[in-house]
């Protein structure tokens, strides 16, 4: 069966867990998913399952590939509630939320500048980023001041707290990138064997 659902951040919540600790719990809403065709080797050159979404909320319907070996009949129903289950470990995928243009205090943990002894203006700045003489040049790749998150995301070895089939909801420990719910953003979550 396949191992990789597409849901909406919910939102957020604390649980208590069975030893008595309390937890984060982020909540995901499953979206419907069926299987629209396949994709075979012969005529595409590699092996996946396109899937429709179905966002009632948004009332639109998303196609997506899963890359997988199955063999799966067009027009099948994927349950979740078939392959999750209470304790499973998943990998969440996302669009991190985006911050603008920020400074490399913000963006990459730089100390900064002395706060003291007559120093005005070099409290955050990055101070200096080039080498001596020799290639007497910044390099490509230097960490600078720049677009700040909105970038692909994952998170891997979280825990599905439980499951609610009747509402395609599931919990789980810890928080996920994205969004919440009033965006529509699409999360994917992948079962870790």
């Amino acid at each position: 069966m396949i191992s990789t659902f597409f849901a909406i951040k919910a939102g957020m919540t604390g649980k208590f867990d069975d030893k008595g600790n309390r937890v984060g719990i982020t909540s995901l809403q499953v979206l419907p998913m069926s299987v629209l065709d396949s994709r075979i080797i012969e005529k595409h050159g590699y092996k996946a399952i396109r899937i429709k979404i179905t966002d009632q909320r948004f009332k639109r319907e998303r196609i997506k590939e899963i890359r997988t070996e199955e063999v799966l009949d067009p027009g099948k129903e994927i349950k979740m509630e078939d392959v999750l289950h209470p304790g499973d470990i998943v990998q969440v995928t996302g669009i991190s939320k985006g911050k603008g243009f920020a400074g490399v205090v913000k963006r990459y943990h730089f100390k900064g500048g002395p706060r003291t002894h007559g120093q005005s203006n070099k409290e955050r700045s990055p101070g200096s980023s080039g080498s001596t003489t020799t290639p007497g040049r910044v390099l490509p790749g230097t960490r600078r001041a720049g677009h700040m998150g909105n970038v692909r995301v994952s998170v891997g070895g979280l825990k599905v707290f439980g499951i609610d089939s009747e509402k395609g909801i599931v919990s789980v420990v810890g928080s996920v990138p994205g969004m919440g719910r009033g965006k529509g953003q699409l999360i994917t979550i992948t079962k870790q064997s």
